[in-house]
Protein backbone atom coordinates (compact mmCIF):
# COMPACT_ATOMS: atom_id res chain seq x y z
CA UNK A 1 0.00 0.00 0.00
CA UNK A 2 0.99 3.61 -0.52
CA UNK A 3 1.42 6.21 2.20
CA UNK A 4 -2.10 7.57 1.76
CA UNK A 5 -3.61 4.09 1.89
CA UNK A 6 -1.61 3.33 5.06
CA UNK A 7 -3.00 6.45 6.73
CA UNK A 8 -6.54 5.55 5.74
CA UNK A 9 -6.09 2.01 7.10
CA UNK A 10 -4.64 3.35 10.35
CA UNK A 11 -7.50 5.84 10.66
CA UNK A 12 -10.10 3.15 10.19
CA UNK A 13 -8.45 0.94 12.78
CA UNK A 14 -8.24 3.79 15.29
CA UNK A 15 -11.92 4.58 14.81
CA UNK A 16 -12.71 0.93 15.47
CA UNK A 17 -10.47 0.79 18.55
CA UNK A 18 -12.05 4.01 19.86
CA UNK A 19 -15.43 2.26 19.90
CA UNK A 20 -16.65 3.40 16.51
CA UNK A 21 -17.49 6.74 14.96
CA UNK A 22 -20.45 7.31 17.27
CA UNK A 23 -18.17 7.06 20.32
CA UNK A 24 -15.83 9.83 19.15
CA UNK A 25 -17.11 13.14 20.42
CA UNK A 26 -14.40 15.38 18.98
CA UNK A 27 -11.16 15.06 17.00
CA UNK A 28 -8.20 17.43 16.97
CA UNK A 29 -4.46 17.21 16.50
CA UNK A 30 -1.13 18.87 17.24
CA UNK A 31 2.27 18.36 15.64
CA UNK A 32 2.68 14.77 16.77
CA UNK A 33 -0.61 13.61 18.31
CA UNK A 34 -4.14 12.78 17.25
CA UNK A 35 -6.34 14.07 20.10
CA UNK A 36 -9.70 12.35 20.53
CA UNK A 37 -12.49 12.83 23.06
CA UNK A 38 -14.77 9.83 23.67
CA UNK A 39 -18.39 9.64 24.76
CA UNK A 40 -17.91 6.34 26.59
CA UNK A 41 -14.31 5.45 27.56
CA UNK A 42 -15.35 1.89 28.47
CA UNK A 43 -15.77 1.09 24.75
CA UNK A 44 -12.14 1.92 23.92
CA UNK A 45 -9.57 -0.82 23.30
CA UNK A 46 -6.48 0.92 24.63
CA UNK A 47 -4.22 -2.10 24.17
CA UNK A 48 -5.14 -2.32 20.49
CA UNK A 49 -4.43 1.39 20.00
CA UNK A 50 -1.03 1.19 21.71
CA UNK A 51 -0.07 -1.98 19.83
CA UNK A 52 -1.05 -0.77 16.35
CA UNK A 53 1.84 -0.24 13.93
CA UNK A 54 2.21 3.48 13.33
CA UNK A 55 1.23 4.39 16.90
CA UNK A 56 4.11 5.42 19.16
CA UNK A 57 2.13 5.75 22.37
CA UNK A 58 -1.16 6.60 24.05
CA UNK A 59 -1.60 9.36 26.64
CA UNK A 60 -4.83 10.02 28.55
CA UNK A 61 -5.29 13.52 29.92
CA UNK A 62 -8.52 15.04 31.23
CA UNK A 63 -10.66 12.54 29.35
CA UNK A 64 -8.83 13.15 26.08
CA UNK A 65 -7.04 10.30 24.32
CA UNK A 66 -3.82 11.58 22.77
CA UNK A 67 -2.51 9.07 20.24
CA UNK A 68 1.16 9.75 19.53
CA UNK A 69 1.84 9.40 15.81
CA UNK A 70 4.89 11.52 15.13
CA UNK A 71 5.44 14.13 12.40
CA UNK A 72 2.71 12.53 10.25
CA UNK A 73 -0.01 13.39 12.79
CA UNK A 74 -1.36 16.32 10.76
CA UNK A 75 -1.63 14.28 7.56
CA UNK A 76 -3.25 11.42 9.47
CA UNK A 77 -5.76 13.81 11.01
CA UNK A 78 -6.89 15.01 7.58
CA UNK A 79 -7.55 11.42 6.54
CA UNK A 80 -9.16 10.60 9.88
CA UNK A 81 -11.78 13.36 9.79
CA UNK A 82 -12.81 12.36 6.28
CA UNK A 83 -14.10 9.06 7.70
CA UNK A 84 -16.57 10.52 10.19
CA UNK A 85 -18.47 13.62 11.26
CA UNK A 86 -16.29 14.27 14.28
CA UNK A 87 -16.20 18.05 13.96
CA UNK A 88 -19.98 18.58 14.28
CA UNK A 89 -20.12 15.94 17.00
CA UNK A 90 -17.67 18.12 18.88
CA UNK A 91 -20.13 20.95 19.24
CA UNK A 92 -20.15 23.32 16.29
CA UNK A 93 -23.94 23.49 16.29
CA UNK A 94 -24.63 23.56 20.02
CA UNK A 95 -21.45 24.11 22.00
CA UNK A 96 -23.16 24.31 25.37
CA UNK A 97 -24.68 20.86 24.95
CA UNK A 98 -21.39 19.50 23.64
CA UNK A 99 -19.51 20.93 26.61
CA UNK A 100 -21.89 19.21 29.01
CA UNK A 101 -21.65 15.98 26.99
CA UNK A 102 -17.85 16.12 27.04
CA UNK A 103 -17.77 16.71 30.78
CA UNK A 104 -20.20 13.83 31.37
CA UNK A 105 -18.39 11.40 29.12
CA UNK A 106 -15.02 12.26 30.66
CA UNK A 107 -16.37 11.89 34.17
CA UNK A 108 -15.48 8.23 34.54
CA UNK A 109 -11.88 9.01 33.62
CA UNK A 110 -11.56 12.20 35.61
CA UNK A 111 -13.59 11.58 38.74
CA UNK A 112 -11.10 9.30 40.40
CA UNK A 113 -8.04 11.09 39.06
CA UNK A 114 -8.75 14.73 39.85
CA UNK A 115 -7.97 14.48 43.51
CA UNK A 116 -4.80 12.49 42.90
CA UNK A 117 -3.50 14.80 40.19
CA UNK A 118 -4.08 17.88 42.30
CA UNK A 119 -4.86 21.38 41.23
CA UNK A 120 -1.30 22.15 40.08
CA UNK A 121 -1.35 19.37 37.51
CA UNK A 122 -4.75 20.54 36.27
CA UNK A 123 -3.45 24.10 35.87
CA UNK A 124 -0.35 22.94 34.00
CA UNK A 125 -2.47 20.73 31.77
CA UNK A 126 -4.73 23.67 30.94
CA UNK A 127 -1.80 25.96 30.14
CA UNK A 128 -0.04 23.31 28.09
CA UNK A 129 -3.22 22.43 26.20
CA UNK A 130 -3.81 26.12 25.51
CA UNK A 131 -0.34 26.84 24.11
CA UNK A 132 0.12 23.61 22.17
CA UNK A 133 -2.15 24.57 19.21
CA UNK A 134 -0.52 28.03 19.05
CA UNK A 135 3.02 26.69 18.70
CA UNK A 136 3.07 26.88 14.85
CA UNK A 137 2.31 30.61 15.08
CA UNK A 138 5.01 31.13 17.70
CA UNK A 139 7.61 29.24 15.68
CA UNK A 140 6.81 31.00 12.40
CA UNK A 141 6.72 34.44 14.02
CA UNK A 142 9.78 33.83 16.18
CA UNK A 143 12.01 32.44 13.47
CA UNK A 144 10.99 35.29 11.17
CA UNK A 145 12.61 37.55 13.78
CA UNK A 146 15.80 35.49 13.42
CA UNK A 147 15.55 35.85 9.63
CA UNK A 148 15.34 39.63 10.05
CA UNK A 149 18.45 39.63 12.21
CA UNK A 150 20.36 37.69 9.57
CA UNK A 151 19.09 39.93 6.73
CA UNK A 152 19.99 43.18 8.44
CA UNK A 153 23.37 42.17 9.88
CA UNK A 154 24.77 39.91 7.17
CA UNK A 155 22.97 40.91 3.97
CA UNK A 156 22.66 44.62 4.78
CA UNK A 157 18.92 44.78 4.11
CA UNK A 158 17.74 48.21 5.28
CA UNK A 159 14.96 48.34 7.86
CA UNK A 160 13.17 50.85 5.61
CA UNK A 161 12.96 48.45 2.67
CA UNK A 162 9.77 46.73 1.63
CA UNK A 163 11.36 43.31 2.14
CA UNK A 164 12.16 44.14 5.75
CA UNK A 165 8.72 45.60 6.42
CA UNK A 166 6.92 42.52 5.11
CA UNK A 167 8.96 40.11 7.23
CA UNK A 168 8.75 42.48 10.19
CA UNK A 169 4.95 42.40 9.94
CA UNK A 170 5.02 38.59 10.05
CA UNK A 171 7.24 38.67 13.13
CA UNK A 172 5.32 41.35 15.01
CA UNK A 173 1.80 40.16 14.16
CA UNK A 174 2.48 36.74 15.65
CA UNK A 175 3.16 38.25 19.07
CA UNK A 176 1.11 41.45 19.01
CA UNK A 177 -2.04 39.41 18.32
CA UNK A 178 -1.01 36.55 20.60
CA UNK A 179 -3.90 37.27 23.02
CA UNK A 180 -6.29 36.54 20.14
CA UNK A 181 -4.69 33.16 19.41
CA UNK A 182 -4.44 32.31 23.10
CA UNK A 183 -8.03 33.40 23.67
CA UNK A 184 -9.30 31.11 20.94
CA UNK A 185 -7.21 28.15 22.08
CA UNK A 186 -8.00 28.57 25.79
CA UNK A 187 -11.72 28.80 25.09
CA UNK A 188 -11.63 25.63 23.00
CA UNK A 189 -9.69 23.89 25.77
CA UNK A 190 -12.49 24.83 28.18
CA UNK A 191 -15.23 23.70 25.75
CA UNK A 192 -16.39 27.26 25.15
CA UNK A 193 -16.98 28.90 21.78
CA UNK A 194 -13.40 29.59 20.59
CA UNK A 195 -14.42 32.68 18.68
CA UNK A 196 -15.65 34.33 21.86
CA UNK A 197 -12.20 33.76 23.36
CA UNK A 198 -10.63 35.34 20.26
CA UNK A 199 -13.18 38.17 20.50
CA UNK A 200 -12.04 38.90 24.05
CA UNK A 201 -8.45 39.03 22.81
CA UNK A 202 -9.34 41.58 20.12
CA UNK A 203 -11.14 43.74 22.69
CA UNK A 204 -8.03 43.81 24.88
CA UNK A 205 -5.91 44.83 21.89
CA UNK A 206 -8.28 47.50 20.59
CA UNK A 207 -6.64 50.92 20.37
CA UNK A 208 -8.88 52.51 23.01
CA UNK A 209 -8.19 49.69 25.49
CA UNK A 210 -4.62 48.45 25.00
CA UNK A 211 -2.30 50.61 27.11
CA UNK A 212 -4.98 53.29 27.49
CA UNK A 213 -4.44 55.99 30.12
CA UNK A 214 -7.26 57.45 32.21
CA UNK A 215 -9.87 54.92 31.10
CA UNK A 216 -12.92 54.44 33.33
CA UNK A 217 -15.95 52.16 33.33
CA UNK A 218 -19.15 53.27 35.12
CA UNK A 219 -16.95 55.66 37.08
CA UNK A 220 -14.42 53.00 38.10
CA UNK A 221 -10.79 53.45 37.00
CA UNK A 222 -9.39 50.90 34.56
CA UNK A 223 -5.72 50.11 35.12
CA UNK A 224 -3.34 50.81 32.26
CA UNK A 225 -2.17 47.46 30.87
CA UNK A 226 -0.29 46.77 27.66
CA UNK A 227 -2.09 43.59 26.70
CA UNK A 228 0.00 42.73 23.65
CA UNK A 229 3.04 42.02 25.85
CA UNK A 230 1.48 39.58 28.34
CA UNK A 231 -0.56 36.37 28.18
CA UNK A 232 -1.91 36.10 31.71
CA UNK A 233 -4.80 38.59 31.37
CA UNK A 234 -6.35 36.76 28.43
CA UNK A 235 -5.93 33.40 30.18
CA UNK A 236 -7.67 34.66 33.33
CA UNK A 237 -10.31 36.38 31.22
CA UNK A 238 -11.17 33.22 29.32
CA UNK A 239 -11.27 31.18 32.53
CA UNK A 240 -13.84 33.62 33.89
CA UNK A 241 -15.64 33.64 30.53
CA UNK A 242 -16.09 29.87 30.72
CA UNK A 243 -17.94 30.24 34.02
CA UNK A 244 -20.15 33.02 32.67
CA UNK A 245 -20.80 31.12 29.44
CA UNK A 246 -21.91 27.97 31.22
CA UNK A 247 -23.92 29.91 33.78
CA UNK A 248 -26.01 31.70 31.20
CA UNK A 249 -26.16 28.52 29.11
CA UNK A 250 -27.99 26.76 31.95
CA UNK A 251 -30.62 29.44 32.51
CA UNK A 252 -31.33 30.65 28.97
CA UNK A 253 -34.05 28.83 27.02
CA UNK A 254 -32.82 27.07 23.91
CA UNK A 255 -34.63 29.49 21.59
CA UNK A 256 -32.83 32.51 23.10
CA UNK A 257 -29.42 30.95 23.60
CA UNK A 258 -28.05 31.56 20.09
CA UNK A 259 -28.53 35.33 20.38
CA UNK A 260 -28.23 36.16 24.05
CA UNK A 261 -25.59 33.66 25.21
CA UNK A 262 -22.66 35.31 23.38
CA UNK A 263 -24.02 38.83 24.09
CA UNK A 264 -24.42 38.36 27.83
CA UNK A 265 -21.14 36.47 28.07
CA UNK A 266 -19.18 39.37 26.57
CA UNK A 267 -21.09 42.08 28.45
CA UNK A 268 -20.12 40.46 31.74
CA UNK A 269 -16.66 39.16 30.87
CA UNK A 270 -15.14 42.29 29.32
CA UNK A 271 -15.72 44.71 32.24
CA UNK A 272 -14.57 42.16 34.84
CA UNK A 273 -11.45 41.44 32.80
CA UNK A 274 -10.60 45.13 32.38
CA UNK A 275 -11.31 46.11 35.97
CA UNK A 276 -9.85 43.12 37.80
CA UNK A 277 -8.53 40.11 35.90
CA UNK A 278 -6.38 42.02 33.41
CA UNK A 279 -4.47 43.99 36.05
CA UNK A 280 -4.12 40.86 38.22
CA UNK A 281 -2.76 38.89 35.28
CA UNK A 282 -0.32 41.66 34.46
CA UNK A 283 0.99 41.64 38.04
CA UNK A 284 1.24 37.83 38.04
CA UNK A 285 3.31 37.97 34.86
CA UNK A 286 5.69 40.44 36.47
CA UNK A 287 6.02 38.32 39.58
CA UNK A 288 6.70 35.22 37.52
CA UNK A 289 9.43 36.95 35.53
CA UNK A 290 11.06 38.32 38.67
CA UNK A 291 10.86 34.97 40.44
CA UNK A 292 12.32 32.99 37.55
CA UNK A 293 15.06 35.58 37.03
CA UNK A 294 15.96 35.40 40.71
CA UNK A 295 16.22 31.61 40.60
CA UNK A 296 18.32 31.72 37.44
CA UNK A 297 20.63 34.41 38.81
CA UNK A 298 21.23 32.37 41.98
CA UNK A 299 22.69 29.39 40.11
CA UNK A 300 22.48 29.62 36.30
CA UNK A 301 24.33 26.35 35.51
CA UNK A 302 22.25 24.33 37.96
CA UNK A 303 18.95 25.88 36.81
CA UNK A 304 19.58 25.16 33.13
CA UNK A 305 20.92 21.68 33.97
CA UNK A 306 17.60 20.83 35.62
CA UNK A 307 15.65 21.94 32.53
CA UNK A 308 17.96 19.99 30.22
CA UNK A 309 17.75 16.81 32.26
CA UNK A 310 14.01 16.82 32.95
CA UNK A 311 12.61 17.92 29.58
CA UNK A 312 12.05 14.32 28.32
CA UNK A 313 9.86 13.72 31.38
CA UNK A 314 7.97 16.98 30.79
CA UNK A 315 7.32 15.88 27.21
CA UNK A 316 6.21 12.43 28.33
CA UNK A 317 3.65 13.88 30.76
CA UNK A 318 2.59 16.61 28.31
CA UNK A 319 3.82 19.42 30.56
CA UNK A 320 6.54 20.94 28.35
CA UNK A 321 4.20 23.46 26.72
CA UNK A 322 3.13 24.68 30.16
CA UNK A 323 6.49 26.45 30.40
CA UNK A 324 5.63 28.93 27.66
CA UNK A 325 4.32 31.56 30.12
CA UNK A 326 7.76 31.45 31.78
CA UNK A 327 9.41 31.98 28.40
CA UNK A 328 7.17 34.97 27.60
CA UNK A 329 7.80 36.44 31.03
CA UNK A 330 11.57 36.18 30.52
CA UNK A 331 11.37 37.69 27.04
CA UNK A 332 9.40 40.63 28.43
CA UNK A 333 11.70 41.07 31.43
CA UNK A 334 15.21 40.55 30.01
CA UNK A 335 14.68 40.35 26.23
CA UNK A 336 15.66 36.69 25.93
CA UNK A 337 15.39 33.27 27.52
CA UNK A 338 18.62 31.92 29.05
CA UNK A 339 16.78 29.23 31.01
CA UNK A 340 13.93 27.23 29.48
CA UNK A 341 14.84 27.37 25.80
CA UNK A 342 18.56 27.03 26.51
CA UNK A 343 17.92 23.91 28.58
CA UNK A 344 15.54 22.50 26.00
CA UNK A 345 18.10 23.01 23.24
CA UNK A 346 20.40 20.59 25.05
CA UNK A 347 17.52 18.24 25.85
CA UNK A 348 15.97 18.10 22.39
CA UNK A 349 19.15 17.35 20.48
CA UNK A 350 20.11 14.83 23.17
CA UNK A 351 16.85 12.97 22.58
CA UNK A 352 17.63 12.94 18.86
CA UNK A 353 21.17 11.74 19.41
CA UNK A 354 20.13 8.95 21.79
CA UNK A 355 17.54 7.75 19.27
CA UNK A 356 20.08 7.77 16.44
CA UNK A 357 22.45 5.66 18.54
CA UNK A 358 19.66 3.14 19.13
CA UNK A 359 18.82 3.11 15.43
CA UNK A 360 22.42 2.42 14.46
CA UNK A 361 22.92 -0.30 17.08
CA UNK A 362 19.60 -2.10 16.92
CA UNK A 363 19.20 -5.26 14.87
CA UNK A 364 15.40 -5.11 14.92
CA UNK A 365 14.08 -3.60 11.71
CA UNK A 366 11.12 -1.86 13.35
CA UNK A 367 13.21 -0.42 16.18
CA UNK A 368 15.86 0.75 13.74
CA UNK A 369 13.28 2.47 11.54
CA UNK A 370 11.44 4.19 14.39
CA UNK A 371 14.64 5.24 16.17
CA UNK A 372 16.35 6.75 13.14
CA UNK A 373 13.21 8.66 12.15
CA UNK A 374 12.73 9.89 15.72
CA UNK A 375 16.40 10.81 15.92
CA UNK A 376 16.21 13.07 12.90
CA UNK A 377 13.02 14.79 14.10
CA UNK A 378 14.54 15.16 17.58
CA UNK A 379 17.54 17.01 16.21
CA UNK A 380 15.03 19.30 14.49
CA UNK A 381 13.15 19.99 17.73
CA UNK A 382 10.25 17.50 17.62
CA UNK A 383 10.97 15.01 20.38
CA UNK A 384 7.66 13.27 21.09
CA UNK A 385 8.28 10.41 18.60
CA UNK A 386 11.61 9.74 20.30
CA UNK A 387 10.27 10.09 23.84
CA UNK A 388 7.27 7.81 23.31
CA UNK A 389 8.63 5.47 20.67
CA UNK A 390 12.20 4.94 21.88
CA UNK A 391 13.27 6.50 25.18
CA UNK A 392 10.58 5.36 27.57
CA UNK A 393 9.90 1.93 26.01
CA UNK A 394 13.62 1.03 26.02
CA UNK A 395 14.66 3.09 29.10
CA UNK A 396 18.42 2.94 28.58
CA UNK A 397 18.29 5.60 25.83
CA UNK A 398 16.27 7.71 28.27
CA UNK A 399 19.20 7.64 30.70
CA UNK A 400 21.51 8.70 27.89
CA UNK A 401 19.23 11.58 26.90
CA UNK A 402 19.08 12.77 30.51
CA UNK A 403 22.89 12.67 30.75
CA UNK A 404 23.28 14.58 27.49
CA UNK A 405 20.57 17.10 28.29
CA UNK A 406 21.87 17.70 31.79
CA UNK A 407 25.46 18.06 30.62
CA UNK A 408 24.48 20.36 27.78
CA UNK A 409 22.27 22.37 30.12
CA UNK A 410 25.17 22.79 32.53
CA UNK A 411 27.33 24.09 29.70
CA UNK A 412 24.56 26.44 28.51
CA UNK A 413 24.23 27.83 32.04
CA UNK A 414 27.98 28.39 32.30
CA UNK A 415 28.05 30.17 28.94
CA UNK A 416 24.85 32.14 29.56
CA UNK A 417 23.42 30.83 26.27
CA UNK A 418 20.26 32.81 25.46
CA UNK A 419 17.50 32.29 22.89
CA UNK A 420 16.11 35.62 21.70
CA UNK A 421 12.96 34.59 19.84
CA UNK A 422 10.35 31.86 20.25
CA UNK A 423 11.22 28.68 18.38
CA UNK A 424 11.41 24.99 19.17
CA UNK A 425 15.05 24.65 20.30
CA UNK A 426 17.07 22.53 17.88
CA UNK A 427 19.72 22.72 15.20
CA UNK A 428 17.09 24.23 12.90
CA UNK A 429 16.48 27.14 15.28
CA UNK A 430 20.11 28.09 15.99
CA UNK A 431 19.67 31.50 14.26
CA UNK A 432 17.32 32.33 17.16
CA UNK A 433 20.45 32.64 19.31
CA UNK A 434 21.78 35.60 17.31
CA UNK A 435 20.93 38.86 19.14
CA UNK A 436 19.55 41.88 17.30
CA UNK A 437 22.97 43.57 17.20
CA UNK A 438 24.37 40.70 15.13
CA UNK A 439 27.11 39.70 17.58
CA UNK A 440 27.98 36.03 17.16
CA UNK A 441 29.42 34.86 20.49
CA UNK A 442 26.05 33.65 21.83
CA UNK A 443 25.34 31.88 18.52
CA UNK A 444 28.66 30.07 18.65
CA UNK A 445 27.94 29.15 22.25
CA UNK A 446 24.58 27.65 21.24
CA UNK A 447 26.30 25.59 18.54
CA UNK A 448 28.78 24.38 21.14
CA UNK A 449 25.97 23.42 23.53
CA UNK A 450 24.10 21.52 20.82
CA UNK A 451 27.17 19.65 19.56
CA UNK A 452 28.35 18.83 23.10
CA UNK A 453 24.90 17.50 24.02
CA UNK A 454 24.75 15.32 20.91
CA UNK A 455 28.19 13.83 21.51
CA UNK A 456 27.50 13.09 25.19
CA UNK A 457 24.01 11.63 24.60
CA UNK A 458 25.07 9.56 21.59
CA UNK A 459 28.12 8.19 23.40
CA UNK A 460 26.10 7.37 26.52
CA UNK A 461 23.39 5.65 24.48
CA UNK A 462 25.96 3.65 22.52
CA UNK A 463 27.70 2.48 25.68
CA UNK A 464 24.47 1.70 27.53
CA UNK A 465 23.05 -0.28 24.63
CA UNK A 466 19.60 -0.25 23.12
CA UNK A 467 17.84 -1.82 26.09
CA UNK A 468 15.92 -4.24 23.86
CA UNK A 469 17.12 -7.37 25.68
CA UNK A 470 16.47 -5.75 29.05
CA UNK A 471 12.91 -5.09 27.97
CA UNK A 472 12.19 -8.63 26.72
CA UNK A 473 11.50 -10.32 30.11
CA UNK A 474 8.91 -7.66 30.97
CA UNK A 475 7.08 -8.29 27.71
CA UNK A 476 6.77 -11.97 28.57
Amino acid sequence: MGIKEDRIALSRDLIEYMGGEANILAAAHCYTRLRLTARDPSKIDEAAISGRDGVLGLVKRNGQYQIVIGPDATDLYHEFVQLGDFESAGGVVDEQAAAEDAQHSAGSVEAGEQGRRGWMTAVLDFIGGTFSPVIPVLIAGGLTGAVLTVLTNFFHVADTSGTYQVFYAVNQAAFYFLPVFIGFSAARKLNVDGYLGAFLGTVLLYETINGAEGLTFVGLPVAQVTYNTTVFPIILGVLFMSLVYRGFGRILPGALRAVFLPLLTMLVTVPVTLLALGPIGNVLGGWLASGVTTVYDAAPPLAVLVIGATTPFLVFFGMNNALYPVVFALLAEVGGDPLVMAGMLAANVSVGAACLAVGLRSREVKTKSVAISAGITGLLGITEPGVYGVLFPLRRPLIAAVIGGGGGGLLAGLLGTTQYVIASPSFASLPAYIPADGSMSNFYGAIGVAVFSVVVAFTAAWLLGTGEKARAPQAG
